[in-house]
């Protein structure tokens, strides 16, 4: 189990470069292939010692290695981020298969946040591969993908509505495929449980910013939700029985 929960965090470390990648390159409409990693300053190639995750970054002290530009410390960040993903999910899994993908869908979901954040957009590369993954993360597949259904058609009605009554869009196609993994990942109550819980926590945010023209994007409010019912399940499930019986 230890060596199975290791091998996990590695390869949680190496995703998370990939990650950056992918989070750098995509909102770019740029290759994440071509060209190979390079400093984003200067352009010149990088050596494979350059991309040792974290490692890499403490060596050069943060710097390039060629023109000495800042690297950004989001990058050993990302790369800490998704190891400890996978290692607390395989922690709660136990079975290195399902522990494997349900960290690849948190790992995306990490990325589609910072994306998110960063340019108020959400790619539907990323979205679609967390969705399709999130109906496998479990043995359950056709459950998962009937609740990912469920939950599509629920949020997709509940956005005519909203956008009927506002006069304006509301409720992007993004945050459709959002509930939809969802609802894969943690079923129709706690799924709804981790909504309620994503507004709660966003809360704070909105009254803070309630009187400034600032758009927020919510994307990383469900991720965290999300990710929280996830590895607390247990708990929320004796709390629903409780309230409801």
């Amino acid at each position: 189990m230890l060596i199975e929960g290791g091998l996990l965090v590695l390869f949680g470390l190496l995703f998370g470069s990939f990650l950056n990648v992918l989070i750098l390159r995509i909102p770019k409409e740029e290759s994440i292939v071509f060209p190979g990693s390079h400093c984003t300053s200067c352009n010149k190639k990088l050596k494979w010692w350059h991309n040792i995750p974290i490692l890499s970054w403490l060596i050069l002290g943060g710097k390039c290695h060629y023109c000495k530009a800042s690297i950004s410390i989001q990058y050993p960040i990302i790369e800490f981020m998704t190891a400890l993903l996978f290692g607390v999910i395989y922690y709660k899994v136990g079975n290195i298969t399902y522990a494997f993908i349900a960290g690849l869908v948190f790992a995306l979901l990490l990325g589609l946040s910072l994306i998110d954040l960063r340019y108020k957009a959400v790619p539907d590369s990323l979205n679609l591969a967390a969705l399709t993954l999130a109906i496998f993360a479990s043995p359950m597949i056709v459950t998962n993908l009937v609740n990912a259904l469920l939950y599509a058609g629920g949020f997709a009605l509940l956005r005519f509505y909203v956008s009927y009554a506002v006069k304006k869009e509301a409720l992007g196609e993004a945050d459709i495929m959002i509930a939809a993994t969802i609802g894969a990942m943690v079923g129709l109550k706690l799924g709804a449980l981790a909504i309620f819980l994503s507004a709660i926590i966003a809360l704070p945010v909105f009254m803070i910013i309630k009187d400034k023209d600032l758009e927020v994007p919510f994307i990383p409010f469900l991720a965290l939700a999300l990710f929280i019912v996830y590895m607390f399940d247990q708990f929320f499930i004796e709390v629903l029985e409780k309230l409801y019986g």
